[in-house]
């Protein structure tokens, strides 16, 4: 008689913290409800669910009868539900202490609302590295899921992946499954009798074995043409009543199912990897492009695609250094309230409390989507940026609240986001600024305390890859079910018109010196052609204090790639100071230029501002407790412009609003005999 084969299905759903309401109760009634109404009806089907915790606050708030469904699929045993990170972080990236709090916590929760304690866990973007094992083991988890991919770029043959494995860090040791990339693709978007082929094929070569898959059910219902394929044409009902037809040879079983009466295959030491998408997009634009290039050469060669691995998703912090200063925010942070915890304090209750507040605030300001980018992930969404950083501002404020002597104002000198320069950190209870020395002597990030608002929150405008295939589409739109991975859709035609790239970060307080003869149109279109120099060089820390700093570079000026006049050196001070207002606070920067010899040409002098207050036309996604005046005496006025970048999403090309860049103009009469001044001021207040 022959073996029984096995399908272990784990499908994860998850909502980003800080997502718009309306995102999640689009999700809820177009994939969230409907998938598990469909389970329902097919009781032979078992399976492996992932909600992230998030997701699951949301429900419990909002559609509380779900939890009754789930519970009853859980209690019958058709349902195995899975644990993993709470606020769904990647593991990798966070101090161990957030590892295990992020694991424990939603085994806790699903132990507490559905009466099972989870025995696995999901890994957030299945980003695997090798230290796992203990951390996973350590939180009493005994199995995760990752891609066929880590198995084959640790030297498994494909044929070797119809099992689990052991993988073992340091003595302590957790069950692997390789989910097949194959099933991830038909599953739903092949013919459900090529699922079943795909399956009943590897039965006759893997008596016995099992095939796994690890998705996202925002597949069935989410992404663009889905709905309509899995439930108004019946698809998942069709592929749910097709594996019941063939229980004879297949068991549809939960992960844990399988393990309690399977011996694992051996042993899995993988080298650190993610699914095959997410190393692609975490390359540099023009190797990214070479190496999907690669790819395709050799789309028929999968002996040889086993060896093309990628990169590694910490890559992410180096693509973008928004990312970056983000992630070193969140270390600080979790490092900041560690400290706190230490400190003395009369009142020790009241301490366990709001040690609490603000360890939940750091543990949301973890959620992944807010670091990375490729179809998914949120770092080109403000709204998703702004929630880990304001979840953040409020925790590090609490912990300076807790910590004795913390609450004047102070100044560090760091290498804040661990790029071998040092910064200087201005803090104080109404404020935190990074001024970032080098580069052009910018205000990288500026965070309004009492609002739990950061005011910079911008992003370069930089090529990415999938912009040529925007060009190439020319809005042109996509139709019918077809994976994420292999669609063109544009929310608007005519974005390939605003496909422009920075020269410069998105900080403010930038000194732009350019001709004269620019207008406001060629800031807009960033064609100022500002020396490069004074915009984005090096600048050197003359002297700082608690409150202010003073900075200055002397270069040649170059205006149009050349010297101006005689190449005559140009001494440019920055002078920062940081002072309380009613309601709130002031950042002044004053700059001074000083020449030895008069300039051929007159040239004119800018002090950019960078500030984002989330969508100007939006009702769910602004802020509503803040004001931010500039002041610019002396200057003829503003230059405002809107920075829009356009990235790819689930749902296709879209237009961003990422702030707005704001010139306070100066045509100044330099001579050499007299230093010339100005000032830019920022006031907020908050009401």
């Amino acid at each position: 008689m022959p073996q029984t084969f096995h399908l272990a299905l784990l499908i994860h759903a998850h909502q980003p913290c800080g997502n718009f309401e309306h995102v999640l109760e689009k999700s809820y009634d177009n994939s969230y409800l409907p998938f598990l109404q469909h389970l329902e009806e097919h009781p032979r089907v078992h399976l492996g669910l992932h909600y992230s915790g998030p997701l699951l606050t949301w429900i419990e708030q909002h559609r509380p009868e779900y939890f009754a469904r789930l519970k009853k699929l859980v209690q019958s045993g058709q349902v195995e539900l899975i644990g993993g990170g709470f606020y769904e972080p990647i593991l990798v990236s966070i101090p161990p202490e957030d590892q295990f709090e992020q694991i424990t916590r939603l085994a806790c929760y699903l132990e507490t609302h559905f009466g099972a304690r989870p025995s696995g866990a999901w890994l957030a973007e299945r980003v695997w590295e090798p230290q796992l094992p203990s951390v996973l083991a350590a939180a009493n988890v005994a199995y995760t899921l990752v891609d066929d991919m880590h198995f084959l770029a640790a030297g498994f043959e494909p044929e070797e992946l119809f099992g689990a494995y052991i993988a073992e860090d340091r003595g302590k040791s957790v069950w692997l499954y390789p989910g097949q990339k194959a099933l991830r693709y038909l599953v739903p978007f092949g013919k459900v009798e090529d699922v079943i082929t795909y399956l009943r094929d590897a039965a006759s070569v893997h008596p016995g074995g099992v095939a796994a898959m690890g998705d996202d059910m925002e597949k069935f219902g989410v992404w663009p043409g889905t709905h309509d394929h899995c439930y108004k044409d019946g698809w998942l009902s069709d592929f749910f009543a097709a594996l019941e037809r063939n229980s004879s040879w297949l068991n549809v079983c939960t992960p844990s199912e399988y393990l309690a009466s399977h011996s694992p295959l051996g042993r899995a030491d993988l080298p650190t990897a993610s699914y095959t998408e997410m190393m692609e997009w975490v390359f540099p634009t023009r190797v990214r492009q070479r190496y999907h290039a690669v790819l395709q050469e050799f789309t028929s060669r999968p002996e040889v695609l086993a060896f093309l691995r990628g990169g590694s998703w910490r890559g992410f912090f180096r693509k973008y250094p928004e990312s970056n200063l983000l992630h070193k925010k969140m270390l600080r942070v979790s490092a900041r309230i560690a400290a706190a915890a230490a400190s003395a304090c009369p009142d020790r209750e009241k301490q366990a409390a709001q040690l609490s507040e603000a360890r939940d605030l750091l543990l949301r300001a973890q959620c992944n989507d807010a670091y990375w980018h490729g179809i998914f992930g949120g770092i080109y969404a403000p709204h998703l940026r702004t929630d880990p950083a304001r979840n953040l501002i409020r925790a590090e404020a609490i912990a300076d609240r807790l910590t004795p002597g913390a609450l004047a104002p102070r100044l560090e000198m760091l290498d804040y986001d661990a790029d071998g320069a040092n910064e200087l950190l201005f803090t104080s209870p109404e404020f935190q600024a990074l001024l970032k020395p080098g580069d052009g002597g910018a205000i990288t990030a500026l965070d309004f305390r009492p609002a739990a608002t950061t005011l910079v929150n911008s992003i370069l405008r930089r090529p990415e890859a999938y912009h040529a295939r925007l060009r190439e589409a020319a809005g042109a739109t996509a139709t019918g079910a077809v994976s994420i991975h292999e669609q063109t859709r544009v929310k608007e035609p005519g974005l390939e018109r605003f496909l422009r790239y920075d020269r410069w970060p998105r900080h403010a307080f930038r000194i732009l010196i350019f001709d004269p003869s620019r207008t406001q149109a060629d800031f807009e279109t960033l064609e100022l052609r500002e020396d490069a120099g004074f915009a984005g060089g090096a600048f050197s820390v003359k002297n700082s204090s608690a409150l202010t700093a003073e900075l200055f570079r002397a270069d040649t000026l170059l205006l149009h790639g050349k010297a101006e006049g005689s190449a005559q050196k140009l001494l440019l001070f920055k002078h920062f100071s940081f002072n309380p207002s009613p309601n709130g606070f002031e950042v002044a920067c004053e700059i001074q230029l000083k020449l030895k010899e008069p300039l051929e040409k007159p040239v004119a002098v800018g002090i950019e501002s960078i500030i984002n207050l989330l969508a100007p036309a939006e009702p769910d996604r602004f802020f509503e407790r803040v004001r931010v005046a500039l002041h610019a005496p002396l200057s003829e006025g503003f230059w405002v412009a809107p920075i829009e970048t356009v990235s790819e999403s689930e749902e296709g090309f879209e237009r961003v609003y990422q702030g707005s860049q704001i010139l306070a103009v100066w045509r100044p009469p330099l001579t050499a005999q007299k230093a010339w001044s100005a000032r830019l001021v920022w006031r907020l207040e908050s009401f």
